[in-house]
Parts: structure tokens; sequence; C-alpha cells
């Protein structure tokens, strides 16, 4: 549906997650006979979690903890991690500084050092020596300079992530642009790639051979995009554009199922209901996850937009800190507001809409709520 915004200029109505509801069905189910496993190339999962690439996010120890859980979750390769043998400290100096001018100025100092590429091979390796699946992520102008090293460290999942990621990026004279489709025929291991927020603009990405797609463009917490930029991606109509393309996708290639995973602007429980009854198979969290007791974050959270040199687009923000990673994820919660207990409250929705699994859930009915 369109509206009129002026004599020359019609724009589309989309929707956000406030704006959406989902409809309980006639039928209802326990709780503990409903299914949120979900998988990708040969990778099962039994929650459909990922957790960001953001330094406040994930450690290689939360990592663990999270695949631990059932889950995946996916290194920054370009964070602090990477540039230091020891980043906690570090990590510490950042949550003691409250004003956002100083902390702007304290990461941009220590994200300047160089990205070390046998630390990124320590990093996985920890990962892997915990017996859970390995997913690292890079940037689009940062995976042609370190892509051979995380493929050699033994990656199983390769994501990259940007604001926003196309498979026709056209670049500066002098400068060779990432060719998305060359890239992942050349890789042996599953990749995802995002952000996309439009059925055209993932369609595209899906051709190039991505086993996923991230749907998001500055929706997060942390993000000042739409201040800085005027750009937002209201995640209930992008992820049903996506999703929409993954269907038509489907056809196109005869067969070839490609994953949409919500990125952004997934802050509760309810957000993460409403992505997957929106159509997508899994959702990626980072301000949700990095409230955790346990976060490197410290009850902070930013992500790489926030450092950047000559444009923040991004701030680092004070999420609190509400229960440990495990109870956030898989509960019990002590909290009413949708922070704790994740699944729990998935699986709870899924039960009382009576549908069994994702793919099922995926169908159920929509409703738009006055704001």
């Amino acid at each position: 549906m369109e509206i009129q915004i002026g004599r020359a200029k019609r724009a589309r109505r989309v929707y956000s997650f406030d704006e959406i509801a989902i409809v309980p069905s006639r039928r209802t189910r326990d709780p503990e006979v409903v299914s949120t496993t979900w998988g990708i190339d040969a990778y099962t999962f039994q929650i459909p979690l990922l957790a960001a690439p953001m330094d406040s996010v994930v450690s290689p120890e939360t990592a663990i903890a999270i695949g631990k859980m059932g889950g995946l979750g996916v290194l920054n390769l370009e964070g602090l991690w990477t540039r230091y043998e020891n980043p906690e400290p570090l990590l510490s100096e950042l949550a003691g500084i409250s004003d956002n001018t100083q902390a702007l100025r304290k990461m941009r100092e220590l994200y300047a050092q160089p990205i070390k590429a046998e630390l990124i091979q320590q990093r996985l390796s920890e990962i892997r020596d915990a017996g859970v699946t390995v997913a690292g992520a890079l940037s689009p102008h940062r995976t042609a300079e370190f892509y051979e090293t995380v493929i050699k460290a033994g990656v199983d999942i390769f994501v990259i992530r940007g604001n926003t990621v196309s498979a026709e990026h056209v670049a500066a004279e002098g400068k060779e642009p990432l060719n998305l489709k060359q890239f992942i025929y050349e890789l042996d291991v599953p990749v995802i790639v995002g952000g996309a927020a439009t059925y055209t603009g993932a369609l595209h990405l899906m051709r190039t051979g991505a086993a996923g797609v991230l749907v998001g463009f500055g929706g997060g917490a942390s993000s000042t995009t739409r201040a800085t930029m005027g750009i937002r991606a209201p995640m209930a109509s992008a992820i049903a554009d996506v999703a929409d393309a993954r269907s038509d996708y489907l056809d196109e290639s005869g067969g070839r199922y490609v994953h949409v995973i919500a990125d952004g602007g997934l802050g509760t429980s309810g957000d993460l209901v409403k992505a997957i009854a929106c159509g997508a198979d899994a959702a990626m969290l980072g301000a949700a996850l990095a409230r955790s007791t346990d976060a490197p974050g410290q009850g902070w959270h930013w992500g790489q937009e926030a450092y950047h040199d000559e444009l923040p687009r991004g701030n680092r923000v004070n999420v609190g800190s509400v229960a440990p990673l495990a109870q956030v994820i898989n509960g019990p919660a002590d909290v009413a507001d949708g922070t704790a207990n994740l699944m729990g409250a998935l699986r709870r929705a899924m039960a009382t809409t009576g549908y069994s699994d994702l793919k099922e859930f995926q169908r159920i009915e929509l409703v738009h709520t006055a704001r």
C-alpha cells in the first residue's frame, strides 16, 4: 500500500515490530512438545539464536557458552579479541568511562591497533577446542584481506556482515570490490551475508550462493544510522519482503533454500517471536545478549559503527545487566519485560498459538495494531 507524501513523491507503507501482533489459533500445545530446532547447511542448532559479532556481546568464552546452549556465537574478527592478547582489562577500562565523547575517543584509540592473523587463528581454535560450531565475521572491506586466515583456522560458518551488503558494489578508482558470487563459490564453508532490507537486495545476495541472508539496516539499539543518514528498515516489513525473496528464489533455483536471519531491532523476546512469525528462520541478537551479567561489554553495548573515523553512526549505550547469559537465553526469568528467558518465551508463544516447529510458526496470522 502506498501513501502520497506530496505531489512528487509516494511511499510504501511498512511496519515495525511495535505495529504488529500475532494471533492465537484454535489449538494449543504444551511448551515441552514445541521444537525450536533449525539448521543451516550441515549444521543443526537447538535454538534459532545467533549472537551478533560485536565486542560487547561475543568473546571466545561467550561463543562457547552459547554453542553449548544450542545456539551459535559469532566472533567479531575485527574486534579487540583479534587485536590484543588480553583485551579484558581494556573492556573494563571502557566500561568505566561514562562520558560518550571520551568513550568514542578511547575506542578509536583501541581499535587503531592492527588486526593480527595469529590472534584470529588462536581465538577460533579456542572455540573449536570446546567442541562447538565455529563462526566468525568480517566486514566486506576486510574479507579479502583475512578470509584465507579464517578458513585455515577451521571456521565452520563464515559471516560477512555490514550495515548493508550488496552483490553489486561499486568501488572507487583503484579499489577492487569484493565479488561475492565468485568468493562464495570458491569457499568450502557456508556463508551468511547481510544486511539486506529489500526484496531485490536479498534476491541478489541469494543468487551469489549465500547460505543465509541477514535482514536489517540501522535498527539496533546502538545504531544511529536513522539520525545520521536518514536510513531505516522497519523490521517486520523487511523480514517479510526477504522471506518472499526466499520463496521466489526457491522456485528460481530449483529447490535451494536460503535461510533468512533477522538482525537488528530485536530487543525483547516479543520482538524475537514476531521476527520468526514474519518469516525469519533465526535471529541474530545484540543488545538482548549484551544485557547478560557475563557479557564482555559489562552492561555497555556498541557496534563497529560507533568508532568510525569520519562518521560515527552508532553510540555506546548502557543496556544494563539483567541476569547471567544462561538465564537470558533459557531462563528462569526474574523480570516480566521480555529481557530474560528468550527461548522460553518463544516456545510458549508457539505453544499458545498451536504451532509445533519454526517453519509452521512462520505461517501464523498477523494483525496490524495501532501505535
